[in-house]
């Protein structure tokens, strides 16, 4: 299997933590691109027309993504468990969903500071994607604490990697403020070896 991904990508960076916790490192080529909504660079656009990544190629052709479809793939070739049996799967599903609608937001307050010139920026917009994210936090710290505190699932990776981002990229927002649990809960996540492995410089 072949993966195109970025160092810095969060989406990427989800599933090299759970090639990583799945034992999957030496079935997996990992292929570093880079490029924008603007420019696609080295982005594999012959392989996921959206021009996002990551993307994985398996069978030396087929092309799967995006990470939420990989993930999937993985688990099932891996048998690694990160996905419940079940009715147990639809609190995982759905909170895996709330991590990634979370980076999509973050992703987006990012592209509105670097691709678009300071004279056509909408501080209200980047703000309403903030207001998704903070929102999302204070559901998970008020609502979803027992499930992150249970056995490791796909969505533990993805909430445990949009912490990582929001770190990186919007440290300035502070989200631990005001959710010490979810602070507590991250501090302890953030230091298995497959986070500290992949956590982006």
């Amino acid at each position: 299997m072949q993966l195109f991904t970025s160092a810095t990508t969060p989406f990427g960076r989800k599933i090299m933590v759970q090639i990583l916790e799945s034992g999957l490192e030496s079935r997996v080529q990992v292929t570093a691109v880079a490029g924008t909504p603007l420019d696609p660079g080295t982005l594999p656009v012959d392989r996921n027309p959206l021009g996002k990544i990551p993307a994985l190629i398996v069978d030396g052709s087929q092309a799967i993504f995006d990470s939420r479809v990989i993930s999937r793939y993985l688990d099932q070739v891996s048998g690694a468990g990160l996905y419940p049996s079940g009715d147990a799967l639809w609190p995982i599903l759905t909170l895996e969903a709330a991590a990634d609608g979370m980076l999509e937001a973050a992703v987006l307050m990012v592209y509105e500071a670097r691709l678009r010139p300071e004279t056509v920026r909408y501080a209200p917009w980047v703000e309403a994607q903030w207001a998704k994210i903070s929102r999302a936090l204070d559901w998970i710290e008020t609502q979803e604490m027992p499930l992150l505190d249970g056995p490791m699932t796909m969505a533990h990776a993805g909430i445990g990697v949009l912490l990582g981002y929001l770190d990186f990229r919007h440290n300035d927002r502070d989200w631990r403020q005001g959710r010490p649990l979810l602070a507590a809960w991250d501090q302890s996540f953030a230091q298995r070896p497959a986070m500290r492995q992949t956590r982006p410089v």
